[in-house]
């Protein structure tokens, strides 16, 4: 089968043996697979491995075959892959054993895998084949950041630095899908105006000054990816009391701030990363409830796998990058 890899300190388009479901796995056969931010730096985690490891984290398909012990699908059905391994119930933190898919295990950068029926929820019917193929990884993140984690409520002001990311614009449709009033800040205009067609109250630019942009606002939640370049600027804007969750770091993984402010200024601050079981099956409800579609920039076909890395990592897209793996 076809597959998208890592071998050799290289990504290349690779035919790779077809996987059987063995106890408890399905085979499903990928219809769109979405990249991550983090499929772009595993190559070098993974260095010059010579042994070809197939990336990739969300995936969407149909199930092919069953191994010995699933009762809960059947062959045809419409499924959606969840990254998180083995993590199932909520909890404060990431349990012992957990790992996001794709390395170390075979990813969905591939006409078919082979993976566990715990990882497999239900295809919701409203969902196009891009969208569902793009949902895991970001929507989960994000759904754990905004509601898990920053108690995100109807009627708060939630502030987010940066707008096109896929995370980013699933934090605007789950704002605004329990009324919150959304800020978003980009340095393009034609993302300022995608964010505010999607739900954005208020669009400003990245290098504009935030504390006069936003006077008057009170801002109850910061969720940032950013990291250093943001962070102190995110809570010069947040209120008193305030909460700030962050999940990543684009810019810089080390952040200098003032403590005696922090403490006087009685901020809460929050780490968050992908989330559990529980908390993708509470999303994958959200969604249904509200209608929900996410928002697909482009998508190539796994042959142009490598061109639709090099556009990811330019960082023009809004919304999900989509492998089209097979009709």
């Amino acid at each position: 089968m076809k597959a998208f890899v890592m071998e050799a300190g290289q990504y290349k388009l690779k035919d790779m043996p077809e996987p059987t479901a063995q106890q408890g796995e399905v085979v499903v056969k990928i219809r769109d697979a979405g990249i991550n931010r983090r499929d772009l730096g595993l190559l070098k985690r993974y260095g010059d491995n010579p042994e070809a490891l197939i990336i990739g984290s969300d995936g969407a398909g149909v199930v092919e075959s069953l191994g010995e012990g699933v009762t809960d699908f059947e062959v045809g059905d419409e499924v959606i892959i969840n990254p998180g391994l083995r993590w199932e119930q909520n909890s404060d933190a990431p349990p012992e054993g957990f790992d996001i898919l794709g390395m170390p295990d075979h990813g969905t950068f591939a006409e078919k895998i082979a993976i566990s029926a715990e990882q497999l929820e239900k295809k919701t019917k409203h969902l196009s084949w891009p969208e569902a193929g793009g949902l895991g990884l970001p929507a989960l993140t994000g759904y754990r950041a905004l509601f898990t984690k920053g108690q995100l409520k109807k009627g708060d002001t939630l502030f987010i630095p940066g707008a096109g990311s896929g995370v980013a614009t699933f934090l605007i449709q789950f704002a605004k899908n329990i009324g919150a009033t959304v800020i978003v800040t980009s340095r393009s205009e034609d993302k300022l105006a995608h964010a505010k067609e999607i739900g954005a109250d208020i669009a400003i630019p990245t290098d504009s000054d935030w504390v006069k942009e936003l006077e008057g606002q009170t801002i109850d939640l910061v969720i940032d990816s950013v990291g250093g370049a943001t962070f102190n600027r995110s809570l010069e804007v947040l209120k008193k009391g305030g909460r700030i969750v962050i999940f990543g770091a684009t810019t810089s993984d080390t952040v200098d701030f003032n403590l005696r402010s922090f403490f006087y200024g009685q901020y809460q601050l929050f780490g968050s990363t992908m989330g559990s079981r529980e908390e993708l099956r509470d999303m994958v409800k959200h969604i249904e409830q509200y209608d929900t579609h996410p928002v697909v920039d482009r998508v190539f076909p796994l042959d142009e796998a490598q061109e639709a890395f090099d556009y990811l990592a330019q960082g023009k897209q809004f919304g999900k990058v989509i492998l089209r793996v097979s009709e």
